[in-house]
């Protein structure tokens, strides 16, 4: 994620590179996004985030002049671009597919759209060259696509979308057929690449480990509407809706109504007791709320902690993922509630297990209380 002084959607003077405005996209019948408004700023690495048919990819798309807004318009730099046609637009795509020529080397499929633009020939050369040091793939200059492991025919991909130095470039599931580890890797490469370029990226994807990596901001989608946008840590740590929080990561959901309730604090009364939790929102009392609480902030022991929030259960279940488990512990109300532990020790010296009476505690600041 880029460095923190990095937001100027926090400045009222800075002028967004890309605005949608009011943008709705209908098929026949079907919203495929709705009246959606939303600012992108030069050198941004922005996420759009959601399940398969959220209008993440149509809002792309969009941008990029292969669909039309419905309603609505798109501004690239304070001009209107729906006349402008796709090749002509300061835009470049990264498809998910790849889609390089077999039959051309790795410097040929990087220099094609170059061959095909107003650069004189003569610099043609030097360009690709320099987009091969940029992705480290200077020694298979030669090499074909089929010659190339999957990690760097993508990179291949990615210099021949930046080679002519475009706006905005616009990256369709760009990781999607890497596996787990390379992907990893080839995230942070990404986000090199992005910071020495300054070119502005948007990238659309439904893994949200990679949105919360990559972007200095997220927006998650449902049903062709923007649920929240923000940074990746305050997604994570400061969702606006039930939606939000259980999109993004593990966590507990358990619904209640407010007790009583002060400007900083409020009780809420559920199934298993009371929760005390922090809040400034002007809660009713009655209201129903839910309170949503990460699996990692809630703690376990075998005896009863001095704690603002605690409750006793058994465990159901044992998620083992190397260096974290997940305990799946039911109480008293039958609800499974998720605690997250480190695992700091080794297997055999585990302090739980199956069917073990255990107890949850968290503090009254470990989770957010949320009427959406």
């Amino acid at each position: 994620m880029p460095s923190a002084i990095f937001h100027p959607w926090e400045d009222p003077k800075a002028t967004p590179l890309i605005r949608f405005e009011n943008v709705t996209k209908r098929f026949g019948d079907f919203t495929a996004v709705d009246n959606l408004t939303l600012d992108i700023y030069e050198k941004e690495f922005f996420a759009l985030l959601g399940a398969s048919g959220c209008g993440k990819t149509t809002l792309m798309r969009m941008l990029a002049g292969f669909e039309t807004p419905t309603e609505g318009r798109i501004t690239l730099d304070g001009q209107d671009i729906s006349p402008i046609p796709v090749n002509k637009r300061d835009i470049n795509m990264m498809f998910q597919s790849y889609a390089l020529f077999p039959h051309l080397t790795v410097a040929d499929n990087i220099a094609f759209g170059l061959k095909r633009s107003d650069m004189p020939s003569s610099e043609i050369g030097g360009r690709v060259d320099e987009m091969l040091n940029l992705v480290q793939l200077s020694a298979f200059a030669k090499r074909k696509p089929h010659q190339i492991s999957g990690g760097q025919r993508q990179r291949v991909a990615l210099a021949r979308s930046l080679a002519r130095n475009p706006k905005v470039l616009l990256l369709d599931e760009p990781l999607a057929a890497l596996d787990k580890k390379l992907r990893q890797e080839t995230q942070f490469e990404l986000m090199d690449i992005q910071e020495k370029l300054g070119t502005t990226f948007m990238i659309v994807t439904h893994d949200q480990e990679e949105a919360m990596t990559v972007a200095s901001r997220v927006a998650v989608m449902n049903a062709g509407i923007i649920k929240q946008i923000a940074t990746p840590d305050a997604i994570y740590e400061l969702p606006n809706s039930s939606y939000v929080a259980d999109f993004i990561g593990e966590v507990n959901l358990i619904n209640g109504k407010v007790d009583t309730h002060t400007k900083t604090s409020c009780k809420i009364a559920w199934a298993g007791g009371t929760i005390n939790a922090q809040s400034s929102k002007d809660l009713a009392k009655g209201a129903e709320v839910r309170f949503a609480v990460r699996p990692e902030k809630v703690a376990v022991s075998t005896d009863k902690p001095d704690a603002a929030n605690t409750i006793q259960g058994k465990v159901l279940d044992i998620a083992y993922l190397g260096n974290i488990s997940t305990y799946h512990v039911e109480v008293a109300s039958g609800q499974i509630i998720k605690a997250q532990l480190a695992n700091a020790r080794r297997l055999s010296r585990r302090s739980f297990t199956w069917d073990d009476t255990v107890w949850l505690s968290w503090t009254d600041t470990a989770g957010l209380v949320l009427t959406e």
